[in-house]
């Protein structure tokens, strides 16, 4: 509390609406009695931002402050705000689709394909700031989630873009006799697998094209093969390693049209293909819809994650089933968020987070 009524103005990452967002000062969130305040404890960086950071975003309402990757610690409860089981000093995470609750989907439960979908670091303020406002609607619909006391931030600070890559392989019904490709071993394609392998997956097939995330994903994930697309034919290698059927399961995890092309000429008949690396405009003409016909294909699409869907990856935090934390390559200051930026266009960065 002591926070919010010293401090008057704080630095945030804003986007105008054009050119690049921008480091400056603005003002802090001013408690009342009706809102909830949170000191960000920390933020991480991901695709969705790196694209915001190099062209800008029409999704976006501006001026905004972004970021939507978000571990933060409650500083004030307005009297007139009931929440049960929250309270001032408790660390939280904030799924950041944040649907309606009335419409279609949200009734069928998919919030995070609500027709009046807000997100936080695009219709609400996010995550790269000191300070952030927490939606009273992100409380209604289940979306801010208590972090228990032993788990530390860097811990969890990265639960968000896994029930993401969970979101789309529940669609998927991968089994442990499968044999799974995905596209591209960044940070998504190792979690990718990483889930694959909880489901008892054995035969995991990565392609990537850089030798250094390639070598970093092998010391990541255990027993993975590796396809190097600048040494051989992407798909004539994968149907030599599934002895001519194709695979079962292919994960496009990464932003590259040509992936979406060769998952369906490398998939077996009845094989099912995860769309999740989005495309920059223009997106068509990649899919021949003959491979989809003749060899009943199943494609699908994924789009950010409910609130459950990231209470289960933290779950598996918890448990100590999944070990997000080796995956942060580098922690930056809110006054580096420049340089964090330009650091992951030139360096070998696994995850990069922000802690004001």
């Amino acid at each position: 509390m002591a926070v919010i009524i010293w401090i008057k103005l704080m630095k945030a990452f804003v986007y105008e609406g054009n050119g690049k967002p921008e480091l400056k000062e603005v003002q802090v969130p001013e408690p009342t009695s009706q809102n909830v305040i949170s000191k960000v404890l920390a933020c991480s960086i991901c695709g969705t931002d790196i694209r915001i950071y190099a062209n800008g975003s029409s999704k976006i309402e501006p001026p905004r402050i972004i970021g939507h990757e978000i571990c933060a610690e409650i500083v004030h409860i307005g009297d007139s705000v009931r929440l049960n089981g929250f309270s001032v000093g408790q660390r939280v995470l904030i799924a950041p689709a944040i649907g309606c609750g009335e419409c279609a989907p949200c009734r069928k439960g998919y919030t995070n394909l609500c027709t009046n979908l807000k997100t936080l670091g695009f219709q609400y303020d996010g995550g790269f700031a000191e300070i952030m406002e927490i939606p009273l609607q992100a409380f209604r619909m289940g979306n801010v989630i208590p972090v228990s006391e032993p788990l530390e931030v860097e811990d969890v600070i990265l639960c968000e873009p896994v029930a993401c890559a969970f979101n789309g392989q529940q669609l998927l019904k991968i089994s442990p006799d499968d044999t799974v490709v995905i596209f591209g071993a960044g940070f998504i394609g190792c979690i990718h697998a990483e889930l694959a392998g909880l489901k008892g997956v054995r035969n995991i097939i990565m392609v990537e094209f850089s030798g250094y995330r390639a070598e970093q994903a092998e010391r990541t994930i255990p027993g993975i093969s590796i396809i190097d697309p600048g040494k051989t034919e992407v798909v004539n290698k994968i149907m030599e390693l599934t002895e001519g059927i194709g695979a079962d399961v292919l994960i496009t995890a990464c932003s590259a049209g040509i992936t979406h092309s060769q998952a369906l000429q490398a998939a077996a008949h009845r094989g099912r293909i995860s769309l999740f690396g989005g495309l920059p405009e223009p997106s068509s003409g990649y899919l021949d819809s003959n491979l989809i016909h003749y060899r009943e294909l199943g494609v699908f699409g994924v789009h950010a994650s409910t609130a459950e869907q990231n209470r289960k990856i933290l779950g598996l935090v918890e448990s100590g089933k999944l070990n997000l934390k080796k995956y942060i390559s580098r922690i930056y200051s809110l006054d580096d968020i420049n340089k964090a930026f330009e650091d992951i266009k030139t360096e070998p960065i696994f995850k990069a987070i922000v802690k004001p």
